[in-house]
C-alpha cells in the first residue's frame, strides 16, 4: 500500500466521530505498541509514542487515501483507540474510557476489522482475553497481532505464538510485527486490501 494522504479527526464520543466508510481498529492494553505500529504502516510519525503508558485519551481516526498496483485510490479509516491496562492515569480518567471504547466498537457500522494487539513476549493478561471473547460475541472480525518480535529470539517465536493462542482460544494464524525492524506491515496490509477488496 503506498499512503498518499493522511487526515487525524479526534473524537471522545459519538458526536464527534467523522464521516467515513470503512474502519479498522487497533486495539490493545497499554504500551503495547500501538502508536508505533500506526506509524510504521503509515511511514510517518503521525501516532503520538511515548515511554509512559496510556498517552492516547481519544478515539483517533486516521482518515487515509492509499493505492496500490492494482487500484489508484483506496479510502479508509486506522482507529487508534485508548489503551487497556496499566496505563498511569486516574481512575476517574480511566473511567471514562470504558463507555467510550464500548459504545464505538458497540455502534459502529463502519468498523470492519478489529486488529488485537498482544506483547509477544507475555502471555495474554485478563483483560486481552476479556477483550477478545467480547469482540468475539459481538461478532467482530478479529486479528490478534503478536508485537515487539524484535524482543524475543526467532527460535522461541513459534512457543510464544502458541502460548498467545491457548490463552486466547484462537485457532487462526497470529500475525507478527516488529516496528524497529519494519517486519509484519506487508502481512497485515495484506489483511487490510482483502477487505477492502470485498
Amino acid at each position: 500500500m503506498i499512503i498518499k494522504s493522511v487526515d487525524l479527526k479526534v473524537a471522545v464520543a459519538k458526536s464527534g466521530y467523522p464521516n467515513t466508510n470503512i474502519e479498522f481498529a487497533f486495539v490493545g492494553r497499554s504500551n503495547v505498541g500501538k502508536s508505533s505500529l500506526i506509524n510504521t504502516l503509515l511511514k510517518r510519525k503521525i501516532a503520538r509514542t511515548s515511554q509512559s503508558p496510556g498517552k492516547t485519551r481519544t478515539i483517533n481516526f486516521y482518515n487515509i487515501i492509499g493505492k496500490t498496483e492494482n487500484v489508484e485510490n483506496y479510502e479508509f479509516t486506522f482507529v487508534d483507540l485508548p489503551g487497556y491496562g496499566y496505563a498511569k492515569v486516574s481512575k476517574a480518567e480511566s473511567a471514562k474510557w470504558t463507555p467510550m471504547i464500548e459504545s464505538y466498537l458497540k455502534e459502529r457500522e463502519q468498523l470492519k476489522t478489529i486488529f488485537l494487539l498482544l506483547d509477544i513476549r507475555h502471555e495474554p493478561t485478563k483483560n486481552d482475553i476479556q477483550m477478545f471473547e467480547w469482540f468475539n460475541y459481538f461478532g467482530h472480525n478479529t486479528i490478534p497481532v503478536a508485537t515487539k518480535l524484535d524482543k524475543i529470539k526467532r527460535s522461541q517465536v513459534p512457543k510464544h505464538l502458541k502460548v498467545i493462542k491457548n490463552t486466547i482460544g484462537f485457532d487462526g494464524d497470529i500475525l507478527t510485527f516488529s516496528s524497529l525492524e519494519k517486519k509484519g506491515a506487508e502481512e497485515l496490509w495484506g489483511k487490510v486490501i482483502k477487505t477492502l477488496s470485498k
